[in-house]
């Protein structure tokens, strides 16, 4: 019979050997010196081979332990290899029972986590938001495998009856890629979202998003959204995109240190127009510019929008978004918050808030053409951050320009602004809710 310092001091050879035990269980010993622990024994008139594990993690009270064990099943008429495949089933048919009871809210937050590092903020936050606020509700707690095509369908029926059929469609994408990862893991074997992409109301022809383009009709926009009872936030939030020429997308992800050369004790302004730089990862870019710091984006900011910032400061002036969520302050704006804030003030299908950047190019362009000032139309673009087609000019140009910029800005907003009140006015009556 073999000994510990026996096995510890077994030397590798030119070829393997073994070393014998006892009830067949032996030591083999590899030419490149490592060392496990095998068994061979008949059954039904076959000889057979047992594997108890390498050595040293496996010692050999152990090994004597899982032969003596082998022995017993051979007694009893069990092939002991059969066993051991039949417990390891077992174990995977219990981890795979497991994972079918797992509810769909807590395998999309497993998905979304895996996800979430290849998406902007801002998007990420959309993707959960969406599933947190319209399909976790309705089916969030059932197994992934109690649910069927109807139950996404009405869900995703709701969400059209509101009128945001694109969402609808985003929504149905996510629940889709969630099953995939399951099926992937053997989980579940299909995905009920993928037939129901063709039941789901198709889109509505795109045309030019609505814009009230007339500078005075667009000024009603902003005075009849402060008059609201809107949250103070959204109404701030809605003030800058119209000075802004920015997206709303930028507006909702905005962060306190993009902005240069603000006094945030609001007592004096610098001699120089202040500036937001916004991040290439957040601007409308292709994937491939998202990365190259030379596609951020300058954007001189008027008086007016420095009084914007220098209000909603004291609300938001603690955290990192200027404009957060008011359930969620690390959460930026809901996507849909200035948009239904308009609709609620009566501008439904006549401005959106993309439509401040048609307002603004529309008013200027003509303003230009009128006075005749000459490579005005350039300057518009870049101040709508349109990407040139040449990436090199487009690098060299982020900054072009930036004096004329600075003047367009505050001719803009001298224009927009005329007549409204101070922006700290908009915190007065404040209210929850957007």
């Amino acid at each position: 019979m073999l000994t510990d310092t026996a096995v510890k001091k077994a030397e590798r050879r030119d070829k393997p050997y073994k070393m014998a035990d006892s009830g067949g269980l032996y030591l083999h010993v590899a030419p490149t010196g490592s060392k496990s622990w095998r068994m061979k024994f008949r059954f039904d008139g076959k000889e057979k081979l047992l594997t108890f594990g390498p050595y040293p993690e496996v010692k050999l009270s152990e090994a004597r332990e899982r032969r003596d064990e082998a022995r017993r099943q051979i007694r009893d008429h069990i092939d002991p290899s059969g066993a051991r495949r039949r417990a390891r089933e077992g174990r995977d048919q219990q981890a795979l029972d497991e994972a079918r009871a797992v509810s769909f809210e807590a395998a999309a937050r497993a998905w979304f986590d895996l996800q979430k590092g290849r998406w902007a903020p801002v998007h990420a936050d959309d993707v959960i938001t969406s599933l947190e606020r319209d399909v976790f509700p309705a089916f969030g707690a059932r197994a992934l495998t109690e649910i069927d095509a109807p139950a996404v369908l009405k869900a995703l029926r709701a969400v059209e009856d509101r009128g945001s059929i694109e969402t609808a469609k985003r929504l149905r994408q996510r629940i889709s890629a969630v099953f995939a990862m399951y099926i992937s893991e053997g989980v579940v074997a299909l995905d009920p979202a993928a037939a129901v992409g063709k039941a789901l109301r198709p889109l509505p022809k795109k045309g030019r998003q609505p814009a009230l383009t007339d500078v005075d009709e667009a000024r009603g926009v902003l005075i009849a959204a402060e008059a609201s009872g809107a949250s103070p936030v959204t109404k701030l939030a809605s003030r800058l995109l119209a000075l802004t020429q920015s997206r709303p997308g930028m507006i909702r992800g905005a962060e306190w240190e993009e902005f240069e050369g603000i006094d945030w004790t609001g007592e004096r302004y610098g001699p120089f127009m202040p500036l937001w730089r916004v991040p290439a990862a957040r601007m409308k870019l292709v994937s491939d510019l998202k990365a190259e710091e030379a596609f951020e984006h300058l954007i001189p900011l008027p008086w007016q929008a420095v009084d914007a910032l220098l209000a909603v400061r004291r609300l938001s002036g603690r955290g990192r978004l200027v404009f957060p969520s008011q359930r969620h302050s690390h959460r930026p704006l809901s996507e849909n918050a200035i948009g239904y804030l308009y609709n609620r003030v009566g501008y439904h299908g006549r401005h959106v808030p993309h439509g401040w950047r048609a307002a603004f190019s529309t008013t200027m362009n003509a303003l230009a053409k009128r006075q005749r000032r000459v490579g005005d139309d350039d300057v518009i673009e870049l101040m709508l951050a349109h990407v040139p087609a040449n990436k090199v000019k487009a690098a060299y140009d982020r900054a072009g320009h930036m004096e004329r910029r600075r003047e367009l800005s505050q001719e803009w907003a001298d224009m927009l602004m005329k007549g409204l009140a101070p922006a700290n006015d908009v915190l007065g009556g404040r209210r929850r809710g957007s």
